[in-house]
């Protein structure tokens, strides 16, 4: 069996070699564009990274299987027994793909034993790397080499920077939020990245109301709990990979430094959506 650390290679390296494919579609402009069952968007370069993911972790690891967002996956009976596999999503932020506003990720986890253990988040059009391995830390990659990140401090004097989506309503975000405290909004495109801006302290969280899949927080989930924070669900409570029918998350919140009562400052309610 491959040690983690290896993989995390294989993971980081699989990631990358998507991003240049979606590079490429992304710099031509010549993608078709869809519309899934769920009315959300998807791209001919969704499914490229897609193959391309599905191809390289399928070669180097046979044993491990996957579940993808571009791919169809098992029912329940069949994937609740794995003791790992692998979570993707090809391209988080297909909106902001679509858009032009560069702001979209390549995401890659493996989950072992119910929880993911590495995680990596590869911004192709920044030229930037996010890792994590469970008990390592969470780094990121760029230009000028590779750092360790930390979640921000937090002193109690300083409003609260929370990450928002250029494509979701402020009032929607306002209203889960305590008013008491005071707030400063930083926009960003993917779910991903902005768990990336908490991990590395830019911000201290973001809420995300409305559909999402388990690969959209699986990278994020390690990387931001490595770095000091975590993701939770609309309720405050742990979110869960494969112990459900449906792979569709809850609201959740990503959050920062563990010094900030959580409770006071984000209102809690329950999805109505089925998850």
């Amino acid at each position: 069996m491959l040690e983690t650390s290896h993989l995390l290679t294989i993971a980081i390296n699989a990631a990358k070699k998507a991003g240049i494919e979606v590079m490429r579609y992304y710099q031509q402009g010549n993608f078709e564009q869809y519309t899934k069952d769920d009315e959300s968007p998807l791209t001919s370069a969704d499914l490229a990274a897609n193959d391309i993911l599905v191809a390289e972790l399928g070669r180097l690891t046979p044993d491990i299987p996957i579940i993808s967002e571009e791919s169809p996956y098992l029912e329940l009976a069949k994937r609740q027994h794995w003791q790992r596999y692998w979570l993707l999503d090809p391209i988080d932020g297909t909106g902001e793909f679509i858009a032009g506003s560069g702001d979209f990720a390549v995401n890659v986890a493996l989950v072992a034993n119910g929880w993911p253990k590495i995680g990596v988040i590869h911004a192709p059009v920044h030229a930037v790397t996010y890792f994590a391995e469970t008990e390592h830390g969470a780094f990121k990659q760029d230009a000028s080499g590779t750092k360790q990140i930390k979640v921000a401090d937090y002193d109690g004097k300083r409003p609260l920077n929370v990450g928002v989506s250029r494509r979701q309503k402020l009032a929607v975000i306002e209203k889960f939020l305590n008013a008491s405290f005071d707030y400063r909004h930083i926009q960003l495109g993917s779910c991903s990245l902005k768990s990336c801006q908490i991990a590395e302290g830019t911000t201290d969280c973001y809420l995300r109301i409305g559909p999402t899949g388990e690969w959209d927080t699986g990278a994020s989930q390690c990387i931001l709990e490595q770095a000091g924070g975590t993701i939770l669900d609309s309720e405050l409570n742990s979110l869960s990979y494969n112990k459900r029918e449906s792979l569709m998350n809850p609201d959740f919140v990503g959050v920062g430094n563990a010094n900030i009562n959580w409770h006071d400052v984000i209102i809690p309610h329950r999805c109505e959506r089925e998850y």
